[in-house]
């Protein structure tokens, strides 16, 4: 009984985690913002200031922290050795600027404030540290992790978790009283284990991963590697934490050494599921950390402090990459994902108190300060992301149909599928007038000789000036749906003479076409996918006039399906259509065997009737 008892206990904690949440992190995904912004205000609320469901939240984030570090091992993996010291620049120039100017600024302010110089200068480090879980979630949710600022923002955070090492060597430096044993000389005996340990790592990763991966990966047990990713990832990072790095810098090595091998991909697979949820209890535990009667009694150096602190890191980022060349958009961008406080001050902060370079309230203050960073940061990151973007006008040019004199054929759109059908007809000498809104499109085009012009194809002036009147056949090969009818709708009332032939999007949107009376339509991955099927069944070793006969049958019943749902509706085809079952081509080697117990069922009935080919269901 006291067991159960014992084992009840871990489940009201991992209820309020679960709870908090799936509730905080879509509500303030439904307002715009950030998941992590989500995770954060939920770590408030079931924190000790506000409902205190959790009471310690020192002890959650030793645990949580494992979610920063398997996301440095994912953006280890990402990174080959080629491609890292390709980034040396960024990493070494940006970075080593950024942690100078920001830790000088900040320390400058704290001793300005009342702290000693030693003091002031560990606060000046620990804020111009940069959250690294945050920067890289909302690049991913941006998708903007190989853009420019993004490679930016990735070099700086990597310069700064490479620069721990010395700044952990640097704190018994600087203390006044609670130094180590040693002093100075421990100190840098404790940089060079550390140095010794990152070398351990690097030729580990070398030479003695792979085959060890290569040795599981013939046992055929999918759990042993998933064991192995994690005793990899948490070795290195146990480690590194052993000689006075941080785990994630561990992690992040063993990724980087792990980038050239043949089973990244299985790899990062396999810490994808543990990171996601890992990470969001880390920044719950963030959240949870803000102590809100600390945050009360100094609301005024708060309320300054924490909008100063995010805006002056902003400033100093956006400085150092516009004058390496980047524009003023990218180096803001970059500027505010960088702009919160890092995890690691919550490491640097309490260390600094037991070396007696801070007192207690100093190191609320701080402590409080670097929390409220990282929930106004993404918030800021937020809203000059939507400024800056909203202010980009796409580039246009002036519409000028000078000498088009009407072609045979006017092809409205000139994406993937519009340059494709103009190929062919430009290789028969058929004359040819297309317009398309896109400048970079038009410029391609120029490039090949193509008479192409700036218009917008749903206006009716545009398609006149273009020659629709004068056009046998007008082929709108756009990818928006109501644009196409709209268009379809025109060409119909104003140039009834023409024949109009359309790309449909998908299934739904072609039977709306032939209800409008379209002289042709093709969906525009249909004929494709039927090659590839055709391509497929012969590799898997059908002749060439077997599979052609199968994917005539598919077309034939699509064909069919269709008229019955251009007729009754798109649900109408499901049933009408007569179903058949497939007879196999050739005399099979074995008998069918079922995975599930459903598909054992069905087997046993006799088997569901089934369309050749798949086409079960509507396109959608």
């Amino acid at each position: 009984m006291a067991e159960a008892a014992s084992h009840a206990s871990y489940l009201p904690p991992i209820l309020t985690f679960c709870a908090g949440a799936v509730i905080a992190v879509p509500l303030f995904r439904k307002l715009g913002q950030s998941a992590v912004l989500g995770y954060l205000a939920a770590g408030i609320v079931i924190g000790p200031s506000l409902l205190r469901v959790i009471q310690d939240p020192d002890a959650i984030r030793g645990t949580a922290e494992i979610g920063v570090v398997l996301l440095l091992f994912l953006v280890g993996l990402e990174l080959q050795p080629s491609r890292l010291f390709s980034m040396r620049r960024d990493i070494l120039g940006s970075g080593l600027s950024q942690m100078a100017l920001s830790a000088g600024g900040a320390g400058l302010v704290a001793w300005s404030l009342g702290l000693s110089v030693a003091g002031a200068v560990t606060v000046g480090i620990a804020l111009a540290l940069s959250a690294t879980s945050i920067a890289l979630q909302l690049l991913e949710e941006r998708g903007d992790g190989s853009e420019l600022y993004g490679r930016r923002t990735f070099s700086i955070l990597l310069f700064q978790d490479i620069s721990i090492a010395p700044v952990l060597a640097l704190i018994p430096l600087l203390a006044t009283t609670g130094a180590p044993a040693g002093g100075p000389a421990k100190a840098f005996a404790s940089l060079g284990i550390a140095l010794a340990a990152i070398a351990a790592v690097v030729l580990a990763g070398r030479y003695l991963l792979n085959p060890f991966f290569r040795i599981l990966a013939h046992s055929g047990a999918k759990e042993v590697m998933t064991a192995a990713a994690l005793l990899i990832v948490l070795g290195a990072a146990l480690l590194m934490e052993h000689v006075g790095l941080s785990m994630a810098m561990g992690a992040f090595v063993a990724g980087v050494m792990l980038a050239d091998s043949h089973f990244r991909h299985e790899l990062e697979a396999d810490i994808e599921p543990f990171r996601g949820v890992l990470l969001g209890l880390f920044f719950m535990a963030v959240g949870m950390s803000l102590d809100l009667r600390i945050v009360a009694e100094n609301w005024l150096l708060l309320l300054l402090a924490a909008p100063g602190l995010v805006l002056f890191k902003i400033a100093v980022v956006a400085t150092i990459l516009r004058v390496s060349c980047s524009s003023w958009m990218e180096a803001v961008r970059a500027g505010a994902l960088l702009s919160p406080a890092g995890e690691f001050a919550f490491v640097l902060l309490p260390l600094a108190l037991a070396n007696g370079l801070l007192d207690a309230r100093q190191t609320a203050i701080v402590t409080a300060l670097a929390a409220i960073s990282m929930l106004l940061g993404p918030i800021v990151a937020k809203a000059l992301d939507t400024v800056m973007l909203a202010r980009i006008k796409p580039e246009t040019i002036d519409e000028d149909f000078d000498g088009a004199d009407g072609s045979e054929v006017l092809v409205v759109g000139f994406g993937r599928f519009g340059q494709v059908v103009t190929q062919a007809l430009l290789l028969q000498h058929i004359d040819v007038t297309i317009i398309d809104s896109d400048v970079e499109r038009i410029r391609s085009a120029a490039k090949f000789g193509f008479k192409i012009y700036f218009g917008d194809g749903t206006r009716l002036d545009v398609l006149r000036a273009a020659g629709a009147g004068r056009a046998r056949i007008i082929c709108i090969c756009i990818d928006d749906k109501e644009a196409a009818l709209r268009i379809v709708e025109m060409v119909q009332a104003e140039f009834p003479h023409a024949r109009v032939h359309v790309r449909a999007y998908d299934r739904v949107h072609a039977i709306d076409l032939m209800k409008a009376n379209v002289d042709y339509q093709m969906r525009e991955t249909f004929e494709s996918a039927l090659s590839f099927g055709r391509v497929t069944l012969e590799a898997a070793g059908l002749t060439r006039d077997e599979a052609d006969l199968v994917i005539e049958h598919v077309r034939d019943r699509d064909s069919q399906r269709m008229e019955i749902q251009y007729s009754e509706g798109i649900a109408a085809g499901l049933n009408k259509v007569p179903r058949v079952s497939p007879e196999p081509l050739v005399t099979p080697r074995g008998k069918s065997r079922a995975l599930t117990a459903e598909t054992r069922e069905a087997i046993e009935d006799g088997g569901a009737e089934v369309a050749v080919g798949g086409v079960g269901e509507p396109e959608r």
